[in-house]
């Protein structure tokens, strides 16, 4: 998040700012980011880890409770509209949708679905129309590639999907 932000203020005169301007939320949206990087994406890490059934558990709980939070803030911050940054993608949209292919990777590993329509449609949308936009869609990976990238990555441990 660093480089994005050193981006936002490299090409400023751009027009297009990656952070809002207000620093209440500015700090919001940095704030759930650090949560992302620092709670989320570990605890789905954790979930496909997991060497029992009940520290699986454990760590989905954790990483739903967290997205249930999430689900919450967005409301707030997107203020209804397509991404936490209105119409067009900012900085938290960028800190979240990196995780995404991940995932859906975890989700394919471990047989159960991180963003659930039920529990946070505000996400699995907002999951959708990220995946979709222009500046995206040609370059989130492949769920199959990612869990090859994982093999490779952690030798040690078999790497199966739950399916």
């Amino acid at each position: 998040m660093i480089i994005v932000e050193y981006a936002d203020e490299a090409w400023a005169a751009s027009g297009r700012a990656i952070r809002t301007a207000d620093p209440y939320d500015r700090a919001l949206h940095r704030f759930w980011a650090a949560c992302i990087d620092d709670d989320g994406f570990p605890s789905m890490i954790a979930a496909v880890k997991a060497e029992t059934q009940e520290a699986r558990a454990e760590a989905m709980e954790q990483s739903l409770a967290g997205l249930e939070l999430l689900e919450e803030s967005l409301a707030k911050l997107s203020k209804g509209r397509g991404f936490v940054g209105g119409d067009a993608m900012a900085y938290l949209d960028i800190a979240l949708g990196c995780y995404l292919g991940w995932m859906k990777a975890c989700e394919t590993v471990i047989g159960h679905r991180f963003l659930d329509e039920e529990k946070t449609p505000l996400l699995v949308g907002w999951a959708e129309r990220f995946c979709s936009h222009e500046a995206v869609k040609d370059w989130m990976p492949e769920t199959d590639e990612l869990l090859e990238l994982a093999k490779v990555l952690q030798p040690k441990r078999k790497v199966s999907t739950a399916n």
